[in-house]
């Protein structure tokens, strides 16, 4: 891989990896929030919404945040059932009530057990695995182990044993585990490692990769991730998905209306 594209793709990351990148995307939801628990429930279920205008999904965020009296994980805990009926007008596109009142069961389940989300994705992973997807599988399956899930809402939490292209728990993984002190992804997470990550691949992403060649197939899925994702470990074999930020940053760009 020529070393210009890294150099181009390097500079975008400096360019869009920085504090003036937060406030216009969902990952402005969790810098909200200075309590790791906080930062992990709405960096989950933002992350999860995160489909749609980036408003929108701010929005709504918000919303939730409303909603759970400005305190995410101290409502999670300790909110009874009654408190649940106040989600009832809460939608996001296709994310219904019926969707919202299984994750509030799941994390309150989850959160009474385990002081951080981290377990229900590390304990799938080992330090030897090179890439998320045993995490991301297993995710899964944890989430929807209650008894009563509903079937719809499986299509809200993504998983690669359906070849889906994760893009949104790709996203909340980024944030969670990468550590670069530049003030935007979080890093509360210590037994994942950067170079495990697998990269959020959206429209604006696909289209850049595409343009630069680091994208061949002509789908948008997992194995398309998992192409994209080992062509950009050629350039930053210990954290790939750094260059979320030059091919989404760019894409976003050519995107906007000209004036």
């Amino acid at each position: 891989m020529p070393q210009d594209l890294k150099a181009y793709l390097d500079e975008q990351v400096d360019r869009f990896n920085e504090p003036g990148f937060i406030p216009a995307d969902p990952v402005s939801i969790p810098h909200q929030f200075t309590l790791p628990q906080d930062q992990e429930i709405m960096g989950f279920w933002v992350s999860i919404l995160a489909w749609g205008q980036r408003k929108t999904i701010i929005n709504n965020a918000i919303r939730l945040i409303e909603l759970m009296e400005g305190a995410p994980h101290d409502f999670i805990v300790n909110h009874t059932e009654e408190d649940r009926a106040r989600f009832a007008d809460f939608k996001h596109r296709t994310f219904q009530y019926t969707d919202t009142l299984y994750f509030l069961e799941f994390l309150q389940w989850y959160y009474r057990q385990h002081d951080s989300l981290e377990d229900a994705f590390a304990r799938f992973i080992t330090p030897e695995d090179v890439t998320t997807e045993p995490a991301l599988q297993g995710f899964h399956e944890l989430f929807f182990s209650l008894p009563d899930a509903p079937r719809r809402t499986r299509k809200h939490v993504a998983t690669p044993a359906r070849n889906s292209a994760c893009k949104r728990l790709n996203m909340f993984l980024r944030w969670m585990v990468r550590n670069d002190e530049r003030g935007v992804d979080f890093g509360l997470w210590q037994r994942i490692r950067p170079a495990q990550l697998m990269m959020p691949l959206d429209v604006h992403v696909e289209r850049v990769a595409r343009r630069l060649g680091l994208i061949t197939r002509t789908q948008r899925d997992w194995k398309t991730v998992v192409e994209l994702t080992e062509n950009l470990r050629r350039l930053d074999p210990d954290d790939p998905v750094k260059y979320d930020f030059a091919l989404f940053g760019v894409g976003v760009l050519e995107n906007r209306p000209t004036q």
